[in-house]
């Protein structure tokens, strides 16, 4: 069935129900947090192999730092031991990684753990795994339109001549294609401060299991319901 599919060239997703994942089994939701990142490893293989070219998904968003500071704790912790599995990954499966969010926040070894996953990974050729962190879709157009606001008072941009395309130049996704599908876990039925711009004609697809239990199989379900799909723009066939 896969060979007939149609592949999306940019999937993303939302990483939703790991803390649900570990409440029912009695864990602590950091139990959650780290099965959720071997879930993570699993489909970036997974992706790579179908032939999928970008791959997003939501790690961190603005809102999560008003989690108890134990949890945020635990997760810093998990995103630095989790950088170094990254890049083993990346380096074995020729993936390119790329951050996408505000990484100022952060503590300057994750900085600079995120550049080193950058810098030693941007000559990779194949799929490339886009991890949005301290990431908020309001907060991505904000600071693109403040960037854009200085370069027109500076002169380096025509207030006239803002196209669509200037506009997503100065946004964290700049020279990436708009995701063709978008994948959420744990049935809930909304973006979550996601890719707000990018999702603008996304075909969307809600799976019930919690993130931790996506597998190829999940994968390959929202592959196939997306070729379902009758694709329009503007009305358009």
């Amino acid at each position: 069935m896969e060979e007939n599919l149609v592949i999306p060239k940019h999937v993303a997703i939302i990483l939703d129900g790991n803390g649900r994942w570990a409440k029912k089994r009695g864990l602590p939701r950091t139990m959650g947090h780290k099965q959720g990142c071997v879930t993570v490893e699993k489909t970036v293989e997974d992706a790579a192999r179908l032939g999928i070219s970008y791959l997003t998904v939501y790690g961190f968003s603005t809102e999560n730092w008003k989690r108890s500071a134990e949890e945020v704790g635990a997760l810093m912790q998990l995103f630095r031991y989790y950088m170094v599995r990254l890049l083993k990954i990346a380096k074995k499966n020729n993936v390119r990684v790329r951050m996408i969010g505000d990484r100022r926040r952060f503590a300057q070894d994750i900085i600079e753990g995120i550049n080193r996953l950058e810098e030693e990974t941007k000559d990779n050729t194949g799929l490339t795994f886009v991890i949005a962190v301290n990431y908020g879709g309001r907060d991505e157009i904000r600071r693109a339109a403040a960037k854009l606001a200085k370069d027109v008072q500076a002169g380096a941009v025509d207030a006239e001549n803002i196209t669509e395309e200037c506009f997503a130049s100065y946004l964290d996704t700049a020279g990436m294609p708009d995701p063709d599908l978008l994948i959420r876990t744990s049935g809930e039925l909304r973006l979550s401060n996601y890719l707000l711009w990018q999702l603008a004609y996304s075909e969307l697809y809600v799976c019930d299991c919690y993130w931790p239990d996506f597998n190829k199989e999940e994968l390959v379900k929202a592959i196939e319901a997306y070729n379902k799909r009758e694709r329009r723009f503007g009305g358009v066939k």
